[in-house]
């Protein structure tokens, strides 16, 4: 083979593989970053998520698949966050606000789930709740009961904790969506929860 096809052919062969492996680590081309993978991911197969057992903000004992028949708002923070975790906060209340209370006691229900059970306690938990309005009942503030289940659950959700070294956290923020048959369906962006309202309202 002469040189100049050689050339032709490597380079080639190159654009297979590196294109190969972009369509691989993309998603098909679909999504440019994990947390797009990780929302195309559910929309195509809703996952099933484990049977932990959680505790809210009045100690009651819990689990999410308590919640099969209604749909369920679902954010995760920590108590002691001063940023990213306060936005969450907001708009859930901004939710629950535009939410028509007779939907929610009948269909839909919130839920704020602590990744910091050794700080968040109970207090801690009722604290964040009174200060957006939580009621403790359609809206709960909750933690794992048993801190081994904090990994599975955090990975069924595709949540990603990593500690800051400054006592905080940097993770992933969302509001993701369980349907009525206990499924995780659908992970929406935070900056947008009038038009999040709006589809919950409007969800079959």
């Amino acid at each position: 083979m002469n040189p100049t096809r050689r050339s032709v052919v490597t380079t080639t062969l190159a654009t297979l593989l590196g294109s190969s492996v972009l369509w691989w680590g993309t998603d098909g081309f679909s999504a440019f970053t994990a947390e797009t993978a990780r929302r195309a991911d559910i929309l195509r197969s809703p996952r099933t998520l484990p049977a932990v057992v959680l505790e809210d903000q009045d100690g009651r004992a819990f689990r999410l698949q308590d919640y099969q028949g209604r749909l369920l708002a679902v954010e995760f923070i920590y108590t002691h966050c001063e940023t990213i975790c306060r936005s969450l906060g907001m708009a859930f209340k901004q939710i629950r606000d535009h939410v028509p209370q007779q939907a929610q006691r009948r269909d839909f229900a919130l839920l704020s789930i602590s990744f910091d059970p050794d700080r968040d306690d109970t207090a801690s938990l009722k604290a964040y709740g009174q200060a957006f309005g939580a009621d403790g009942t359609q809206w709960r503030i909750a933690r794992v009961h048993n801190k081994s289940d904090l990994k599975p659950l955090l990975a069924a959700f595709g949540i990603t904790v990593i500690p800051d070294g400054l006592g905080g956290f940097e993770h992933n923020a969302a509001i993701h969506l369980v349907g009525r048959d206990g499924k995780l369906a659908e992970i929406n962006d935070l900056d947008q929860p009038l038009v999040l309202a709006a589809k919950i309202t409007q969800w079959p």
